[in-house]
């Protein structure tokens, strides 16, 4: 397959495992369902030039968020994917290693808690929210299982190969 194949493959591949793990520790941990249609209101607003809410929940609905944001999310996905490849190359495709995924699962943390949670009123690594050691560290934790599905997926793919 092509680079670029491989890398859209692996990209919807980790986001899927990490959309598992949000299901599993649903039960396990009280943890809500993954959702995004607040990440699809939140970019819903941007067009009409608001990038910051007080609380996205409260800001007013867009048409179409859910399905905005369930895009957005694989869509980021495939971007974290690509950055994974851009820093190891495509060699890293034929034999893949954890290391790297797990290190760029993890980085990927910095986009919510530099950009999404501020932008979503829930401040910088989640500050504003009641409990933010929380959720930071939930948020550590699925980005690590991200990671692991990016290094998971491309396993998979060599499988296929």
């Amino acid at each position: 397959m092509s680079p670029l194949i491989d890398c859209l493959l692996i990209g919807l591949g980790a986001t899927l495992i990490m959309d598992l793990w949000g299901l599993v520790r649903h039960p396990l941990l009280g943890m809500p369902l993954p959702s995004y249609y607040l990440v699809g209101r939140w970019l819903g607003h941007m067009p009409k030039g608001q990038f910051r809410h007080q609380a996205i929940a409260k800001a007013s609905p867009v048409p179409g968020e859910t399905l905005i944001g369930w895009l957005a999310h694989y869509l980021i996905g495939v971007s974290f994917a690509a950055l994974l490849l851009l820093i190891t190359g495509s060699k890293w495709l034929t034999s893949p290693s954890l290391t790297p995924a797990l290190a760029v699962g993890l980085v990927t943390v910095l986009a919510p808690f530099l950009l999404m949670q501020p932008g979503m009123g829930a401040g910088i690594a989640a500050s504003r929210l009641p409990n933010p050691g929380q959720a930071r560290l939930h948020s550590l934790i699925t980005h690590g299982v991200f990671g692991l599905g990016l290094y998971l997926s491309a396993l998979g793919l060599r499988l296929f190969n």
